[in-house]
């Protein structure tokens, strides 16, 4: 039906029967009981009573509106945009009822529309007439990103968790990397909300959940593994065991291992664990497919000083071998360091003219000079192929 359902042609009463309180089609359906946030919202529009309004609709044909309490005095506009409802169809006007109780994406989406606090938007759809699904308190401070940590679902129009359900340790976690905010207050923030985790967050879980601080906090992940250096660093700073740190970690990350706990630690042992040898994150991470690159032993070895047959030892101690067939120098030399450098080749992969040529061009090497290094350090390369012993011009 395209034409109004009303005989009258005034403004106001086309407005009052437009289910987008636009004064066009779609129209309400007489047959339906018209919405109480219907009602509101068109009373704020017009500047009218509520009750003036449903009684106009009554007249108009729509006896059946929701109301369940006392009509409120007045509606102003700053009340008026709570009663809305967010929905897929977001081209369409959809109203709060008072037949059920207002859901929590609801009232976290008109409290983050408004720029108010949770509780008080629950306040005031109290005094309007509406019923709040939950009954415990809610947060007094605005929570701009409110309505995305409640988002069971990133496909599609999404599912929202709702009052009292029970939130998973990598919801946090995954939540907290989509809106690159702190994993612990994720979780303060949605236990403030009324929903359960399996754990109670603990102020100390923001250290532990900050892997490294560069220009900005970098936080643990829900793919994210448990750097030992990590675990280590935690425990020298907080004054916990080690084991202490780990065991927290896997209750924060949902039952996932936490990380290794080793013996005694040496004094390199931060230094040899950083990814830029100063004893600082990022921190090496476990790989026990390709296994740690040659070229960080080698430079740890500088660095310590140990001969980098000691490094490897140690750090295949902490849960960081090197391949299998690696091929570790006596000593650490600078030349070697920049020579794998240019290999991006793991030792599970086979090194092949291509890349011989490139690290010679780019270390000024003679084609001959890197296959034979690269072959006495365990890469392994095709046995028929004759590399030139003369050095590219492409040195950088």
């Amino acid at each position: 039906m395209s034409h109004a359902p009303v005989e009258s042609q005034d403004p106001d009463d086309l407005q009052l029967v437009s289910s987008n309180l636009n004064g066009h089609y779609p129209w309400l359906d007489p047959a339906r009981p018209v919405l109480y946030g219907h009602v509101l919202y068109a009373a704020s529009l017009q500047g009218r009573a509520p009750a003036a309004v449903a009684s106009r609709l009554a007249e108009l044909g729509y006896a059946d509106v929701e109301h369940e309490t006392p009509w409120p005095d007045s509606i102003g506009p700053e009340d008026a945009s709570l009663v809305k409802r967010e929905g897929p169809d977001s081209y369409r006007q959809r109203w709060l009822g008072a037949g059920e109780p207002v859901s929590l994406h609801d009232l976290l989406h008109a409290a983050q529309h408004a720029g108010r606090a949770p509780a008080d938007v629950a306040r005031r759809l109290t005094a309007l007439g509406f019923r709040i699904g939950g009954s415990r308190s809610l947060p007094e401070t605005p929570g701009p990103r409110d309505v995305m940590l409640i988002r069971a679902e990133r496909k599609g129009s999404g599912r929202f968790f709702g009052w009292g359900d029970e939130v998973s340790a990598q919801h946090v976690l995954e939540v907290a990397e989509y809106l690159a905010c702190s994993p612990y207050d994720a979780a303060v923030r949605l236990t403030a909300l009324g929903l359960r985790l399996p754990y109670t967050p603990e102020p100390g879980d923001e250290r532990l959940l900050t892997l490294h601080v560069t220009y900005r906090p970098h936080y643990m992940g829900r793919w994210s593994g448990s750097p030992l250096g990590h675990v280590l660093t935690v425990a020298r700073e907080t004054g916990r065991s080690a084991a202490d740190v780990v065991a927290r970690l896997a209750v924060l990350r949902g039952g996932k291992p936490g990380g290794a706990v080793p013996g005694p630690p040496d004094d390199d042992d931060l230094v040899a664990l950083s990814k830029g040898l100063d004893g600082r994150g990022p921190w090496l991470e476990e790989s026990r497919v390709a296994g740690l690159p040659m070229r960080h032993v080698l430079r740890a070895s500088l660095v310590t000083g140990r001969s980098p047959a000691s490094v490897a030892e140690r750090l295949t101690e902490l849960g960081y071998p090197l391949h299998e067939k690696a091929q570790l120098p006596e000593t650490a030399d600078e030349a070697d360091i920049r020579l794998l450098e240019t290999v991006d080749r793991s030792y599970r992969d086979g090194v092949h003219l291509e890349h011989v040529l490139r690290s010679a061009g780019l270390t000024g090497r003679s084609p001959a000079d890197v296959a034979a290094r690269l072959t006495a350090l365990g890469y392994e390369l095709p046995d028929e192929v004759e590399y030139p012993d003369v050095r590219g011009s492409l040195a950088v």
